[in-house]
């Protein structure tokens, strides 16, 4: 169910419906007008010219087709996902001009358009259009019953208007006139009453035929799979470079340290045993220094408070040790299997980070929950707003950690006003309930 839908009231939908309808007729006739070109293009790809034509027109059909998409979704609750196989790369040239039509005229989306641009403008004068119809007919007996009944019949015409004959004597008979403005009240009503259903009986029709096919779905699915599968591996090498970074620069140089000085010491112990005293606390110090620095590391790979006591703690725990003290509700019937806690958590800490650095918030809040099948965490924190996912703050990085497990991620934030940052992961749990507040 879309926003806009589930913001309206029942007497909102019933008064739009019929306006909304029309517009999604109006709609056709561009459509029609592309399926044309379409056609005319098709008849030239013998002479090779429609081999130039054909891809663009069929690249303005989806666009527009995704305005019908984007309004069913809105207007209906019918979310229609776009059903276009991936194209291979365009390649200058003659021979990628026909590589590319060829590619997308094999596509089924691209002639279910077609049946969908030449059928439409029927299916929807009897689903879409027929509310704002009789809406448009009940206004008309309003206007019979008014003034325009006696303007036609005062020139010696006349028209019907359902059963009732507007001809000569209609003005004096006050009883018909009445009946003419019942009757339109009556259509408009009817228009109005029947506008959602028949509204939704559309959107079913355009999820028919805008919608993917099982092969275009199995076939969207593998891409995203491919490309998820090609950040998995880029962010896992991402992540081994930066442990072998951490342990070369860090803990490994102090170690080596700790090496020279202990041979060093042992040389002193007899000469001058103050000075090798002296080295001993400095190696003690650097020992320390560098199981802090473990430990640091360990915990960047994957923190034992995750392992042992599940997201919720682990994420109370990153809200402890985070300079504004995030208030943190978790709801959870369980635990995820670990590699979905591992990202859920980490794409945590990084909006954390990000609000710290960025936000000029001064509060922040996490909820966490369990539903239909969903992990969802929701961050929200009161500071200027302005985020992007291609602002440079990491949120593309984080959509890719959680798009490796079908997450999505979603960002609301406004100039001037509140940022929430939402992240949903497909998960079962497991275990007894884990419940904080």
């Amino acid at each position: 169910m879309s926003t806009e839908l589930a913001e309206e009231t029942r007497l909102d939908s019933h008064v739009r419906a019929p306006w909304r309808g029309a517009r999604l007729w109006l709609l056709s006739w561009p459509a029609m007008l592309l399926s044309c070109a379409l056609i005319s293009a098709l008849s030239m790809i013998g002479l090779g010219v429609g081999i130039l034509l054909v891809p663009p027109i069929l690249i303005a059909m989806r666009g527009l087709l995704d305005v019908y998409r984007d309004w069913i979704g809105q207007w209906t609750g019918q979310r229609i996902e776009r059903p276009y196989l991936p194209g291979p790369e365009f390649e200058p040239g003659l021979n990628g001009h026909v590589k590319r039509c060829m590619a997308l005229l094999s596509d089924p989306a691209s002639w279910r358009d077609l049946m969908w641009v030449f059928a439409d403008p029927v299916v929807s004068v009897f689903t879409a259009l027929l509310p704002a119809f009789l809406v448009l007919y009940g206004v008309w007996g309003l206007l019979l019953g008014g003034f325009a009944g006696d303007l036609i019949t005062s020139y010696g015409g006349n028209v019907w208007y359902g059963w009732i004959h507007v001809t000569k004597g209609y003005g004096a008979d006050t009883g018909t006139r009445v009946e003419t403005v019942l009757l339109g009240v009556a259509f408009i009503a009817l228009g109005h009453l029947t506008g959602p259903k028949l509204l939704a009986v559309y959107g079913r029709w355009g999820r028919l035929l805008l919608g993917p096919t099982e092969r275009s779905r199995l076939a969207l699915r593998v891409q995203h799979l491919t490309e998820t599968r090609t950040d998995a591996v880029d962010t896992s090498a991402a992540e081994l470079r930066r442990i072998e970074r951490d342990l070369h620069d860090g803990a490994q140089a102090r170690l080596v340290a700790m090496g020279m000085s202990l041979g060093a010491i042992e040389h002193l112990l007899d000469r001058d045993p103050e000075k090798a005293r002296l080295l001993l606390a400095q190696t003690r110090e650097s020992s320390a220094k560098a199981l802090h620095e473990l430990r640091d590391l360990v915990r960047g790979i994957h923190p034992p408070v995750l392992a042992d006591r599940g997201l919720g703690d682990a994420v109370r725990a990153l809200a402890l040790d985070h300079p504004l003290r995030p208030e943190v509700q978790v709801d959870l019937s369980g635990r995820p299997d670990a590699p979905v806690e591992s990202a859920a958590y980490f794409a945590v800490s990084e909006i954390l980070t990000n609000a710290a650095k960025h936000s000029g918030a001064d509060r922040v809040w996490i909820d966490m929950r369990h539903d239909a099948g969903m992990l969802r965490i929701t961050v929200t924190d009161d500071g200027r707003g302005g985020a992007t996912l291609g602002g440079g703050t990491g949120l593309r990085g984080i959509e890719r950690r959680i798009g490796t497990f079908d997450g999505v991620l979603a960002l609301t934030s406004p100039p001037g006003g509140q940022t929430i940052v939402t992240l949903e992961l497909p998960c079962a749990l497991s275990s007894p309930k884990i419940s904080h507040s």
